[in-house]
């Protein structure tokens, strides 16, 4: 049930909406959320700070009552890639949150990321969430939920595992910097893209990656889905089996949790559907399984070793119209 007290202001598109009881357009025009500077949200919030502004939100989200979520004057509020007023979408369906919690922060930007899983009216889904904290209040919401009975294409049910790895401290003289971690990052989508064989990051020997709440590594159970499944990561990459991802576009990494070694990143893979068949690095033959324009929206979050290598990969991604533009940056 809606109960907001104050009046906030949504950024919508470039329009501006404002919300008062039961959502209604305004004509009142706003200006764009001012943006606050690395240094003024450290000292705004550390990551007990963040953590503590993710449970309040999560609180209200469980209980679908917005007025329990401490805003921002003006809120950027997106859900699976399309800018929301506050309280639509995920608001309105949702029964209960699942038990499955994976945390990260990013005190110097005032970023924090969320995984988990949602039940709509017995519909379990993954979900990831990312918020951004000014002053201790929400100015940005990212929220992708990706729910089965909207995909053509789906793996197996969701399970939703622990993963001690992703909290695991870095001692602080192993930490490795903010910008050598995204590079990191990227690199795993510069080796995703137009793959080849070609590695253009580097892989610890136990990488392991969740796609959706599914294993897609080193699953023997997944081989009657994909034989690539029962590979790591490394060995999968080598194979040149992901040709048909023609781009990785859009790349956003808003989140760096450097004293775990996490990159949370945000983007696009674009499948032309051109592809037909194709010849995997060992000079086997392969035929691709997308052939239709269509792109992937996605949260992905990275593990990486202080040795630089990705340990642990988790993902949430869901189907969105091909080249779908992203309302989070500017594109070319």
């Amino acid at each position: 049930m809606f109960n907001p007290v104050r009046r906030i202001t949504f950024i919508l598109a470039g329009c501006a909406l404002v919300t008062v009881g039961a959502m209604t357009p305004s004509a009142d025009a706003a200006a764009p959320a001012q943006s606050t500077n690395s240094a003024a949200l450290a000292l705004s919030c550390n990551r007990s700070c963040l953590y503590g502004v993710l449970d309040q939100y999560l609180a209200a989200l469980a209980k679908r009552d917005i007025a329990l979520v401490p805003w921002a004057p003006e809120v950027r509020n997106s859900e699976n890639n399309v800018m929301l007023p506050v309280g639509d979408g995920l608001w309105g369906t949702l029964t209960k949150l699942g038990s499955y919690q994976l945390k990260m922060a990013d005190p110097d930007t005032g970023e924090v990321g969320y995984f988990g899983a949602v039940d709509e009216n017995g519909a379990v889904s993954p979900f990831a969430l990312r918020l951004k904290v000014a002053q201790k209040q929400v100015v940005e919401v990212e929220t992708l939920v990706r729910r089965k009975a909207d995909e053509a294409n789906y793996m197996a049910d969701p399970e939703f595992i622990d993963k001690p790895i992703f909290n695991e401290v870095i001692p602080v003289a192993s930490r490795l910097p903010r910008e050598r971690l995204i590079s990191i990052a990227d690199g795993y989508f510069d080796t995703l893209q137009l793959n080849d064989g070609t590695l253009f990051t580097q892989f610890d020997e136990k990488c392991d990656r969740t796609e959706n709440g599914f294993r897609t590594t080193n699953n023997p159970d997944a081989a009657k889905i994909s034989p690539i499944m029962t590979l790591g990561c490394e060995a999968q990459f080598k194979t040149g089996n992901f040709r048909y991802d023609d781009r990785l576009r859009a790349r956003r990494f808003p989140l760096v949790d450097v004293e775990r070694g996490l990159v949370l990143a945000s983007g696009f893979i674009d499948h032309a559907g051109r592809l037909g068949d194709y010849t995997l690095a060992n000079g086997e033959k392969a035929t691709s399984r997308y052939r239709r324009p269509h792109s992937y929206y996605l949260l992905e979050l990275f593990k990486i070793t202080p040795q630089g290598r990705i340990r642990q990969v988790e993902a949430v991604f869901m189907t969105v119209p091909y080249r779908m533009a992203s309302p989070w940056m500017m594109e070319n």
